[in-house]
């Protein structure tokens, strides 16, 4: 989770000196004159070199033509697409597009490592009740790259586990799992070597034989179309399953344009998003997938909300009714170029999600949102969740 500046200066051109006026100043004789050339670019009497002058003002100007033509052609289909997000935010919600009670929200390691107390679990239980939050997924790791999970990263699960149970029946906590892949460099883990991704399933038994609900993973940053992620999913479900836990994933985003992750895979070497066919195939093996509908470098609240709306059915299409889908909403905030404060705000990404699901599958029952994360969230983003959603 996810997850320059540039200065140029030209320099100024040498003076030139006129071979003729420097023969002249030298007190010789002026050399004899030969035909002039074609272009006239050797003239310089009379005119005072004027041909010469227009011909780099001809250059200059078609030089500028140029470069402005080049902006445009690079501009417009920009523009053109975020017109397109800002018509896509227009509309109103149908009616009892809200909390189905279903949600989910991603918690920060000092739950489980012991920096966390009983007066914080009281309160967090207090936040929750009034809302529609059913999943916790609570960061247990990192792995380690070769799919191990150290015991001492979560001395405190089962306080927290059991806190949770007692406090907020019916809510789930699951374990969040991460780590970097070696996908853009050469640290991390390599989810080909079929020994690291047996250690993962190892570690997934470890978590569920510590107390938790589920397993959700996170896997970063990972490329549309890798096969080794499914035939991992395919080998932790099947240990979920003979738990009757769950089997949840934090999921990329969607091509917004077809195959535009191909495009920026070439010219990057970060593709950033999936395509929706590779969506759909990481949707059907597991039971919950939240998308990370943020970090979007959306730089408006309209263009950002109607980018949500845009990713909730795009995911919506693809996403099998049995498998329960969550849209990330940024409870955090920070200004850079991939993640602008004041356009992704929470009450956007909402608007978004209801009118995603509006217009794509109103009534899709095993839905919802996720807040990331609770440390970073403020009082501004739970009343924008819950005057916008949960109602």
């Amino acid at each position: 989770m996810e997850d320059t500046d540039r200065r140029d200066t030209e320099p100024k051109p040498e003076p030139k000196t006129d071979p003729k006026t420097e023969a002249t100043a030298a007190g010789g004789d002026q050399p004899p004159q030969g035909p002039p050339a074609p272009d006239n670019e050797s003239s310089t009497g009379g005119a005072g070199g004027k041909p010469k002058k227009k011909k780099r003002l001809r250059r200059t100007r078609r030089t500028r033509r140029t470069a402005l033509a080049v902006l445009l052609v690079l501009l417009l289909p920009l523009l053109t697409a975020e017109t397109a997000l800002r018509i896509n935010y227009m509309g109103d919600p149908a009616d009892g597009t809200y909390t189905r009670d279903r949600d989910a929200m991603w918690l920060g390691h000092a739950w489980v490592d012991g920096r966390k107390k009983d007066a914080d679990l009281t309160a967090l239980a207090r936040s929750l009740k009034t809302t529609g939050i059913r999943d916790l997924y609570v960061h247990t790791g990192p792995m380690e790259h070769d799919g191990t999970l150290p015991e001492s990263l979560y001395p405190r699960a089962r306080w927290l586990i059991d806190g949770v149970h007692r406090e907020l029946p019916g809510v789930r906590v699951q374990a969040f799992l991460g780590d970097v892949l070696a996908t853009e460099g050469p640290d991390g883990m390599r989810l080909d070597r079929a020994a690291t991704r047996a250690a993962v399933v190892g570690s997934a038994r470890q978590v569920l034989d510590a107390g938790y609900d589920g397993v959700h993973l996170d896997l970063e940053p990972l490329h549309s179309g890798d096969r080794n992620y499914l035939s991992l999913l395919d080998d932790v479900r099947a240990v979920t399953r003979a738990r009757d836990a769950q089997l949840s994933v934090a999921a990329h985003q969607i091509d917004p344009l077809p195959a535009l992750h191909s495009v920026f895979g070439f010219f990057t070497e970060h593709p950033k998003w999936w395509s929706q066919e590779y969506f759909g195939q990481v949707a059907r093996r597991v039971d919950q997938i939240a998308v990370m509908s943020y970090d979007t470098a959306q730089p408006l609240e309209g263009t950002y909300g109607g980018y949500v709306a845009q990713q909730t059915s795009l995911a919506l299409e693809v996403t099998p009714p049995t498998t329960h889908l969550l849209m990330g909403l940024p409870f955090y905030y920070e200004s850079n170029f991939d993640h602008w404060g004041h356009a992704e705000t929470v009450a956007a990404a909402v608007r978004g999600v209801r009118l995603g699901l509006s217009r794509t599958d109103a009534d899709r029952e095993l839905f919802g949102v996720a807040p990331y994360i609770d440390f970073a969230a403020t009082d501004t983003n739970w009343k924008e969740y819950r005057d916008g959603w949960v109602r």
